[in-house]
């Protein structure tokens, strides 16, 4: 079992004080940009073994009657169809799914902002929808020569010609579906506003990663560079930090880039710049709640290996380069990790060659045993990994069928004969809707249903990538999954 290294009870108290005193301090009301999810943080929970996915929004519900959320998303994503990886939905239908998960949670979401805005027909539609589900929209508009022409920026024909939000609480969260959206352009698109009418705010910066008060070479901090190495994101010393104070912490380039020009703007909304430095805009306590820095070290290398393997899959769906892949096998090198660290690729890659290179998969169990599933005219390799793992967790033998062929037969006949699929093998969905079936009279099956709960946090790895419903269920199950970067077949278009 991974040990836990982190303590979320102390991460609430640090950072609900660290919130509190910054909203004393700009008079009672701050702006406060979410970077990363506000909820099912599993990049965090992963380099932070202890860490809760939605710790951040249990946080928030400490003050919640303080708080108004805010959701940016910009028109161009919403034109482009941008897709968010990890749950594989577009942006604009993430934005309705956090208004119900906030809402659900006890948050109050205020408004919407569509940035970038010039008209785009998508977006429109977007903005029509929203509305007749009784959400407030606002537009907000390119600006010529953001953020560098800080004249122009910080003008009537600026920032001034963005929708004013109207806001009702002291601590308004700036959040979005993913990077890019436009948080930071809007926080400063409020202050600037708010000042125009004598408002009193503030603006801070709410960022997991990279953890300011850990060493640059850390791993959870070389973890946040390989999961981001589409972006090109670099961590390093924050000069300005290191000039003010003589310490040095850790923030990335594009904070350290863009602090002059945002130290420039804020000098020219209120005649001085509150902040000496990136690092003094964030409110991240996480560093100080790590219990087990060993235990975090481990899982961030492992973490650092599951990032070159996605990002090799993702060259291969065209959503990355293959700058990226040299990114993170630099990272790699830096954390001093290689994949054969990774026990599952090994097992995975020995199944599939003795089944004439088939595809197969590994799964090691939280004991550290490593079963296999191979593709067979029944099942797929990943349902049938799931299915052996389930077995060895209940001391099942692996010969003994947990799923009735009475059960069965009619699922392929059904896929087969009246959904037109060529394909009669049951992928990690079927399987798992065909054994739960056969719980309700096989006292094997239900024995196997029982340890689903087993499998969150085990590692596992594909020799081809899965499709779109298996990745779903290992996602849901909470499997560490990887793959090797290539299809089943070579056909051109992949579900």
């Amino acid at each position: 079992m991974a040990t836990t290294g982190f303590n979320n009870d102390l991460y609430i108290q640090k950072q609900s004080e660290s919130i509190g005193k910054r909203i004393c301090e700009f008079g009672g009301k701050l702006y406060l940009e979410f970077g990363g999810k506000l909820f099912d943080d599993y990049h965090a929970s992963r380099v932070l073994p202890g860490f809760a996915p939605d710790i951040k929004l249990k946080m928030l519900l400490n003050m919640a009657d303080r708080v108004e959320v805010v959701i940016v998303i910009s028109a161009v994503d919403i034109e482009k169809k941008k897709i968010r990886g990890d749950i594989g939905i577009t942006y604009d239908v993430d934005v309705l799914r956090l208004i119900d998960a906030f809402r659900d949670a006890g948050l109050y979401v205020g408004s919407i902002v569509i940035g970038r805005f010039t008209g785009q027909s998508a977006a429109v539609s977007f903005k029509k929808r929203l509305e007749s589900l009784g959400m407030r929209v606002y537009l907000h508009y390119p600006i010529e020569g953001y953020p560098l022409n800080v004249r122009h920026v910080v003008s009537p024909e600026g920032l001034g010609k963005n929708e004013y939000i109207e806001t009702s609480r002291p601590l308004v969260v700036v959040t979005a579906p993913g990077p890019g959206s436009g948080k930071m352009a809007t926080c400063l698109s409020q202050l600037y506003h708010e000042n125009l009418r004598g408002i009193k705010a503030g603006y801070a910066k709410y960022e997991t990663f990279p953890i300011w008060n850990l060493p640059l070479s850390h791993p959870v901090n070389l973890a946040y560079e390989a999961a981001t190495a589409d972006l090109n994101d670099v961590n390093m010393i924050d000069p300005y930090h290191l000039e003010a104070y003589g310490r040095p912490t850790v923030n990335y380039n594009r904070d350290v880039e863009s602090f002059p020009v945002l130290r420039a703007i804020f000098e020219k909304i209120y005649g001085k710049c509150p902040y000496k430095s990136p690092t003094d805009m964030g409110v991240n306590m996480a560093g100080f709640c790590i219990t087990d820095d060993d235990a975090v070290q481990r899982a961030s290398k492992d973490e650092i290996i599951r990032r070159y393997y996605q990002t090799l899959c993702d060259v291969v769906k065209g959503r990355a380069t293959p700058d990226a892949v040299n990114k993170v096998e630099l990272v790699m090198n830096q954390a001093g990790v290689l994949t054969d660290d990774r026990p599952v690729v090994a097992a995975a890659l020995a199944k599939s060659a003795q089944t004439e290179d088939k595809p197969a998969a590994a799964l090691m169990l939280p004991d550290g045993r490593i079963v296999t599933g191979k593709t067979s005219s029944l099942l797929g390799p990943s349902a049938a990994v799931l299915l052996n793992a389930l077995k060895a967790l209940s001391g099942i033998g692996k010969e003994t069928d947990v799923i009735s062929h009475e059960v069965i037969e009619p699922i392929q006949s059904l896929k087969t004969d009246i959904l037109g699929n060529r394909n009669p093998r049951l992928h990690s969905d079927e399987v798992l809707i065909a054994l739960s079936i056969s719980a309700g009279f096989n006292s094997n099956s239900a024995k196997a249903m029982e340890h689903l709960p087993d499998l969150r946090g085990c590692e596992a790895h594909s020799t081809v990538i899965l499709a779109q419903s298996d990745e779903g269920v290992f996602r849901k199950l909470g499997i560490h999954l990887t793959c090797e970067p290539k299809y089943t077949t070579k056909k051109l278009y992949h579900k």
